[in-house]
This record gives C-alpha cells, sequence and structure tokens, in this order.
C-alpha cells in the first residue's frame, strides 16, 4: 500500500507541475517564448488566495476566484508592458526580461508580505478517501488535484480545437505574419493566450499550497522551474505532452524522495530529463520542426 500511496500522491505534484507547465507550453506554442516569470505568478495566486481567505476571512471560492483575477490581470499586463515591445527582438532579450520581471515580483512581495513563510488555509474542504480497508488513504487535496488537472486538459483542448479564438491561437503558432494577412488579431490572440497561462498558474499557486502550506515569495521558483522540466520533457509547444511530462516528473520525483533521498530527488529529476532528451530532443511528444535556409 505505501507504493500506491506514493504514486498517488506522485500524479497529485505532477498533476500541479502539469497545469503549470501548460502555460509555458501556450506561451512557447503560440508566442515562442519562455515567460520564466510563470512561476512567480504562482507565488502571486498563492498570495492573492492567502489575502482574501486567512487574512479578510472570506470563502474559499471567493479566494480561488480572486486568485485567477489578479494573476490574470498580471500576466496581460506583464506581455503587454514588457514582452510586447521585445517581439521583433532577440530570444536573449526576452529571456533578460523574463528574468528581470520574476525577481521584480519576488521583491515585490518582500516588500509587501515580508520574507517570513505564511501559513496557508487549504481551499480545499473535503474529507480524505478511504480504499482497502482504510489502509490507504487520499487526501481531498489529491483528488481534487488530480480531477482539476484532467478537467483543465479536457476544457483546454476542447477550447483550442473547438473555438474561433483557439482555431486563431494554432494559426499565429504556425505563422505570425500569414495569420495576419488571414485578418487574426495576432496581438490580441498572445494577450489571451498569457492571460489563460496566468489563469491556470493562479490555480496551480492554490493547490500547491493546499497541498503544502507554506508560502513565500520564494514559492513559485522551484515549481516554476520544474514546470518549465516538465514542459520541454512532454515536448514543449505540446498540450497533452505538457499534461504527460508534468505526470511523470511528479512521480519520479516522489518514488526517488521514497525510496532513494530526498536530497537527490531533484537531481534524479533533470538526470532522466537529460537522458530523455538525449534520446528524444523534441520530448516525449515533440515534433521536430525543418526550417528553410
Amino acid at each position: 500500500m505505501s507504493f500506491l500511496s506514493y504514486l498517488i500522491n506522485g500524479i497529485s505534484l505532477g498533476s500541479i507541475y502539469a497545469i503549470i507547465a501548460l502555460g509555458y507550453t501556450m506561451v512557447y506554442g503560440i508566442a515562442k517564448m519562455l515567460n520564466f516569470a510563470h512561476g512567480d505568478i504562482i507565488m502571486v495566486g498563492g498570495f492573492a488566495a492567502f489575502t482574501v481567505v486567512s487574512t479578510l476571512g472570506k470563502n474559499p471560492v471567493l479566494g480561488i476566484l480572486a486568485a485567477v483575477f489578479v494573476c490574470t490581470v498580471l500576466g496581460v499586463t506583464i506581455e503587454r508592458v514588457a514582452y510586447k515591445p521585445l517581439r521583433g527582438a532577440s530570444p536573449l532579450a526576452v529571456l533578460i526580461t523574463a528574468i528581470g520581471i520574476s525577481y521584480l515580483l519576488q521583491n515585490v512581495a518582500l516588500l509587501i508580505f515580508g520574507s517570513n513563510s505564511k501559513q496557508f488555509e487549504s481551499v480545499v474542504k473535503i474529507p480524505a478517501l478511504k480504499l482497502a480497508g482504510g489502509q490507504l488513504s487520499i487526501s481531498g487535496v489529491t483528488l481534487v488535484t488530480i480531477a482539476s488537472c484532467i478537467v483543465i486538459m479536457v476544457v483546454l483542448t476542447s477550447f483550442i480545437n473547438k473555438t474561433k479564438m483557439g482555431q486563431a491561437m494554432l494559426a499565429v503558432s504556425e505563422d505570425k505574419g500569414a495569420a495576419t494577412l488571414m485578418g487574426i488579431d495576432v496581438n490580441r490572440t498572445i494577450a489571451v493566450t498569457f492571460a489563460i497561462g496566468s489563469a491556470l498558474a493562479a490555480i496551480a499557486g492554490v493547490l500547491l499550497c493546499s497541498a503544502y502550506p507554506s508560502l513565500t515569495p520564494y514559492t513559485g521558483s522551484m515549481p516554476g522551474i520544474k514546470a518549465f522540466v516538465a514542459a520541454v520533457f512532454g515536448g514543449i509547444g505540446s498540450i497533452p505532452g505538457a499534461m504527460i511530462g508534468g505526470i511523470i516528473l511528479g512521480v519520479i520525483e516522489n518514488l526517488s524522495k521514497a525510496y532513494i533521498s530526498s536530497e537527490l530527488s531533484d537531481a534524479i529529476v533533470f538526470s532522466v530529463l537529460i537522458i530523455v532528451l538525449l534520446v528524444r530532443p523534441t520530448g516525449i511528444l515533440g515534433k521536430t520542426i525543418h526550417e528553410k535556409v
């Protein structure tokens, strides 16, 4: 039963990574840029929910809605102010800007909330599920996290494939110039992509802090990096790949902590990534892109 418990917890952690990785992979697939401030948007979502639920004493549902709203507005603002002017700049300039935004968000959070860890009150109130005569217990947070990942994946896939905005996103990801000639508003499409990715980061931040109830201005840093690894692992630019990569990453990390070493779990995760990329450089579901010279 211990192995099954570790496996389920790994899937839960991987589901959080998958939700975060969806933001990375959508922005990269459509805007062709890596938003390394994405991990800190998770932290902002956590503090928004914390402020509404713990500080103001409001309903957890309001906390989730506040986190989604704040992160969505923040994501669109960052894209408009910091990334849009660099649309034609070199990838290095965009990367440096993203790192600068990341440090800016962390330091603003330090000024507002301080460096001390905050005890996050879980927004999930459903009881644990007992199986096998009570020998296996699955927490309510774990159940909600896994279910949320599945629902988000289904809804996002349907949105991309069956809506006009989703089709516009696919067109922009293929060729921005051709999409513009077809009458698609590229700037609006990219802004919507950032809004969706940031909203997903808010949900992931609330679920992460509910499962691991400690919140600091640096809470989103490592999960953000690992979610990026998950996106690369699954094939960055691929939505199903982000989900698969996130879940595999979470399972590897949790089993490594349980059976090998908690100190070496991160090293094992990154080692697996290196091995996979040596065998398949585009990731599990990534596609090789041929450029004309």
